[in-house]
């Protein structure tokens, strides 16, 4: 299993407009091979001002995430993702982490 987080600082005022991005977007992400989950999450106000948003995207591999970096429905979903920079601070901080456990809570009988 692959994760690849994006972590964004986002002003209060563009908050908003910030989420509904996220929320109305085409992700593209169910036509990929590999593609496991997709978690929008975001943080409290913290003592700078901002509020930290991370996109949380789960893989099989770290294959697939990498074949998703590479295909059209990547260039896709983030065709207009350089005009909504003044939505968020600075550059979008990457981590790619790979499991090593997964404790799941299982399905009753």
């Amino acid at each position: 299993m692959y994760l690849a987080m994006n972590r964004f600082t986002v002003r209060p005022e563009n908050a908003d407009a910030f989420e509904a991005l996220w929320l109305n977007r085409d992700s593209h992400l169910k036509d990929m091979e590999g593609f496991v989950e997709f978690h929008m999450l975001k943080g409290a106000l913290r003592e700078d001002g901002t509020i930290l948003f991370a996109s949380h995207t789960v893989w099989e591999s770290e294959d697939a995430f990498r074949a998703w970096t590479r295909s059209e429905q990547y260039r896709a979903a983030h065709a207009n993702a350089g005009g909504t920079g003044k939505l968020h601070e600075g550059h979008p901080n990457f981590e790619g982490f790979t499991a090593i456990q997964h404790i799941a809570k299982s399905a009753a009988a």
